[in-house]
């Protein structure tokens, strides 16, 4: 299934593709009905939201992320609150019926865990909005990914290099579900990460490895933040100019990084920071933030006294997006890149003397 959004508010026009995924925004469009091809800051409402379902982690008790050298960003290990109730989910889907393209299921554990996992699928096909989710893959089952082939656009594995990691692959991949790998980048990780690109080590068959950048956020360790110091940095962007076997993405933590050292990626390609802008986070206690990552309290609106919309325009969303507004304003790539990281300045992996972040 195909639809467009028409932005009146921001005049731009959106375009999604429920079976492929693919995504195209138009520029702002001026009075004369012509795209201007400036790209439009936000949108009226957000066109991805993740919906953090878990509120603790079924596996936490095992240690799965510390064992795996990732440092839960939800605290996963100390942290226990009651999973999203279906009800709210409900709630928050009806909302998004023909507004919001994309769920991206997560919180404080697998989400395929939850108690309610299958409805909850089904209610986002009820309301036109397609479904994608990470797991560690540790409680993956055939009946689970047999779900997900039915209802998921497309299911992201995080790279735990253990041999549930490989049994969830499997499955999905048996049952023709468009299969990622997220590999956290960090300090830890790196040389790894160029090793398996040099190789083409990574499992046949899938769709795409994402390159999620470690943040220093919960259990994250400030210690494995990456610098763009390190000439390991250069060196791993370098290898996303090459051509693989499966698809290359990034989060767009990791646009700075790409800006300065990719060659053969075209700019259009490039889609920073979307917190507050075209997405936002919303937990199992229904408290909804502009990113997952923002966990200080500052920019939270509870949902209990709002609705979505009301909490996009809040004046705390507003006061997130005056960041990015406000970011280096005489560097030539500011369109592109808008500071990089509103939350986290010192992960942006940028060096350039036209670099002026705001603080609030």
């Amino acid at each position: 299934m195909k639809y467009k959004i028409i932005d009146k508010k921001y005049r731009f026009i959106t375009a999604f593709d429920t079976k492929t995924g693919a995504y195209v925004r138009s520029g702002v469009i001026d009075k004369n009905g012509k795209d201007t091809g400036i790209d439009p800051f936000m949108a009226s409402f957000p066109h991805l939201i993740d919906v953090g379902i878990m509120g603790h982690c079924v596996h936490g008790k095992t240690g799965l992320c510390a064992k795996a050298g990732i440092g839960c960003y939800q605290n996963g290990l100390t942290i226990e609150k009651p999973n999203m109730k279906l009800k709210d989910f409900i709630w928050i889907a009806e909302q998004c019926n023909g507004k919001c393209n994309q769920f991206a299921l997560g919180g404080r554990g697998d989400p395929d865990q939850h108690e309610n996992f299958g409805d909850i699928l089904k209610v986002c096909k009820e309301n036109n909005i397609v479904p994608n989710f990470t797991t560690s893959g540790y409680g993956m089952t055939p009946e689970i990914a047999k779900l997900c082939k039915e209802y998921c656009g497309a299911v992201a594995v995080s790279w735990y290099r253990n041999k549930y990691t490989y049994n969830a692959i499997n499955m999905l991949l048996k049952e023709g579900v468009k299969t990622n790998i997220h590999y956290v980048l960090g300090n830890n990780s790196i040389d790894e990460a160029v090793e398996r690109l040099n190789n083409n080590n990574f499992p046949k068959g899938i769709n795409a490895v994402i390159f999620l950048l470690h943040k220093p956020v919960g259990m994250g360790l400030k210690e494995n933040m990456l610098r763009i110091s390190n000439p390991k940095v250069k060196k791993f962007f370098a290898l996303l100019d090459l051509k693989y076997p499966f698809k290359i993405g990034m989060d767009s933590c990791n646009v700075p990084g790409a800006i300065n050292f990719c060659k053969n990626i075209v700019p259009e390609a490039f889609d920073t920071c979307e917190g507050g802008r075209y997405s936002c986070y919303i937990g199992s206690d229904m408290i909804m933030v502009p990113c997952s990552f923002a966990q200080n309290q500052i920019y939270k609106v509870d949902l209990r006294d709002k609705n979505i919309e009301e909490a996009w325009n809040s004046k705390e969303f507003e006061k997130f997006r005056e960041k990015m507004l406000r970011a280096c304003p005489e560097c030539s790539n500011n369109e592109l890149c808008k500071g990089g990281c509103p939350l986290i300045p010192d992960i942006v992996l940028c060096d350039k003397k036209e670099r002026k972040i705001w603080f609030c």
